[in-house]
C-alpha cells in the first residue's frame, strides 16, 4: 500500500487529485472545530471535560459523535456532519426496492442513477433541518450533558432568532459536507462521502487511545496501551481477511454468431462477499437500540414502569440483555439488507438473456435457487462475524474500564479498513493504465 501511495505522488496528476483530496480533509477538519453561533464554547468544554473525567463517554449521541469525528459533542458548524447524507442514502436505497418509479430510474443507467443522487440530497437537506432542531433543542435542554453542572447555559439566549441562526448554520455546513464529498468523488481519490467518515473516525484515535494510556495502571499504562495496540492491529488484519474473502460463482456464456461473428464463449464469475452488506448492520442496530435510550430520556427517568425496565436492561452497554439483542439485530439486518440489495431473480434473468448459464445448473428456477442457496449459506458467517466484531467495544468496556468510544470499535474499524481498501485499489487502477499506456501504443 505505501508503495502504491509513493508512486501516485510520483505520477503528476494522480499527485494533483491526492493533494487535492488532502486539501478538502484539511477544510472538512477545520470546520469541525468552528462553534456554532449563539453556543457558549467555554460551557461546552467544561461539559466534554466533566464527561471525559466521570468516564460518562458521549453515551446516547455515541455513534454520531465518531462520525463526525467529535464536533457533535462540540457543537461545531460540522456537528452533524455526514451522518444526515448517510441516512438520507440508505433510506433511498431501501425505497428503490419499494417504489417502482425508482427501481425503474435504477435500471436506466446514468442518467436514471443522478436523478437517484438529486433525491438523495433532497432528503439530505430534509434530514438535516431536522437534526440540526433537534441537536438545538437537546442542547437547550441540558440532555445532551445530562450529568454536567453547567448543562443548562450551553446555549445563554434560548430567543427565536438564535434558534434559528443556529438551525440554519447546522443545515448550511451539512450542504458544504455534502458538497466537499461530491468534489473528492469527481476530482480527488476515492469515494468523497467514505474519505470524509474515513477522516472523521481516525481523527478520534490518537486521543482515546493517549486516554487508555492515562486510565492504565500497569507500568504507568504503557502495558494497557500496548495491548490495545496490539488487538487492533489483530481486528484489522481480520477484517481485512473477512474483506477480501468471497465466493466465486463461475458463469460460462454460450457462443453465438451473429452474421460472420462469433459472440460469447466467454469464462466469468459471479464475486459473492462473505460480507455483502458492510457496516449497514451495525448502523440499523445502533440507531435502533437508541430509540429506547432517547425516550427514556425525555421521558425521564423516574417516571416509572417502562423506563425503569429500559433504564435497567438497554442503558448500559455491558448488560447481557443489551450485549444479545444487540447481536442478534445484526445478524437480522446483515439478512435483511442482503435480501434487498442482492436479487439472484434479476440475476439469473441477465445471465438468461445474455446466453449465460452456472456449469451443472440449468437456466432460469434451479439458477435462483441456487444463488439464493449460497448467498444464505454465506451471509451467515458473514453476519456472525459483523456481531463479533462489533461487541469489541464492550468486550473492552468491562475488560479496560474504558468509554463506550473504544478506539479499536467493529464499526470504525470496519469503515477504515474498507475505505482504505477501496482507496488503494483506485489508486493501482490508475497507476496500471499508466503504466500499460506505453506498451498499448
Amino acid at each position: 500500500m505505501l508503495t502504491a501511495f509513493a508512486r501516485a505522488f510520483q505520477t503528476p496528476d494522480l499527485r494533483k487529485k491526492l493533494l487535492f483530496t488532502l486539501g478538502i480533509v484539511v477544510v472538512f477538519r477545520l470546520g469541525q472545530h468552528v462553534p456554532v453561533p449563539g453556543v457558549s464554547f467555554q460551557n461546552v468544554d467544561q461539559c466534554v471535560t466533566e464527561a471525559d473525567a466521570a468516564g460518562a463517554g458521549s453515551g446516547l449521541f455515541g455513534l454520531v459523535n465518531m462520525f463526525s469525528g467529535g464536533a457533535l459533542l462540540q457543537l461545531t458548524i460540522f456537528a452533524l456532519g455526514i451522518m444526515p447524507y448517510i441516512t438520507a442514502s440508505i433510506i433511498l436505497q431501501l425505497l428503490v426496492v419499494v417504489i417502482p418509479r425508482l427501481e425503474a430510474l435504477k435500471k436506466e443507467g446514468q442518467s436514471g442513477q443522478a436523478k437517484i443522487t438529486q433525491y438523495t440530497r433532497y432528503l439530505t437537506m430534509a434530514l438535516a433541518v431536522l437534526q440540526a432542531t433537534g441537536l438545538v433543542a437537546t442542547a437547550r435542554s441540558g440532555t445532551l450533558f445530562p450529568q454536567c453542572s453547567v448543562r443548562n447555559d450551553i446555549i445563554p439566549d434560548d430567543g427565536i432568532f438564535t434558534t434559528m441562526v443556529m438551525v440554519i448554520a447546522l443545515t448550511a455546513a451539512t450542504a458544504l459536507v455534502m458538497w466537499l464529498g461530491e468534489l473528492i468523488t469527481d476530482r480527488g481519490i476515492g469515494n468523497g462521502m467514505s474519505m470524509l467518515m474515513f477522516t472523521s473516525i481516525a481523527a478520534g484515535f490518537p486521543a482515546a487511545l493517549w486516554q487508555i494510556k492515562q486510565q492504565g495502571s500497569l507500568a504507568n499504562g504503557w502495558i494497557e496501551f500496548g495491548v490495545v495496540v496490539l488487538c487492533g492491529l489483530a481486528m484489522v488484519g481480520l477484517v481485512v481477511f473477512v474483506e477480501l474473502a468471497q465466493r466465486r460463482i463461475p458463469v460460462q456464456y454460450a457462443k453465438r454468431m451473429i452474421g460472420r461473428r462469433s459472440y460469447g464463449g466467454t469464462s466469468t464469475y459471479i464475486p459473492l462477499k462473505v460480507n455483502q452488506a458492510g457496516v449497514i448492520p451495525v448502523i440499523f442496530a445502533s440507531s435502533l437500540l437508541y430509540i429506547p435510550q432517547l425516550l427514556v430520556q425525555f421521558a425521564g427517568a423516574d417516571s416509572g414502569g417502562w423506563t425503569d425496565w429500559v433504564t435497567r436492561y438497554f442503558t448500559q452497554g455491558s448488560h447481557p440483555y443489551y450485549i444479545a439483542t444487540y447481536f442478534l439485530l445484526i445478524v437480522f439486518f446483515a439478512f435483511f439488507y442482503v435480501a434487498i440489495t442482492f436479487n439472484p431473480e434479476d440475476v439469473a434473468e441477465n445471465m438468461k438473456k445474455y446466453g449465460g448459464f452456472i456449469p451443472g445448473i440449468r437456466a432460469g428456477r434451479p439458477t435462483v435457487e441456487y444463488l439464493s442457496y449460497v448467498l444464505n449459506r454465506i451471509t451467515w458467517p458473514g453476519s456472525l462475524y459483523l456481531g463479533l466484531i462489533a461487541l469489541v467495544p464492550t468486550v473492552a468496556l468491562v475488560m479496560f474500564d474504558a468509554q463506550q468510544d473504544f478506539p479499536f470499535g467493529g464499526t470504525s474499524i470496519l469503515i477504515i479498513v474498507g475505505v482504505g481498501l477501496e482507496t488503494v485499489r483506485q489508486i493501482e487502477s490508475q497507476l496500471h493504465q499508466r503504466n500499460y499506456e506505453g506498451f498499448l501504443r
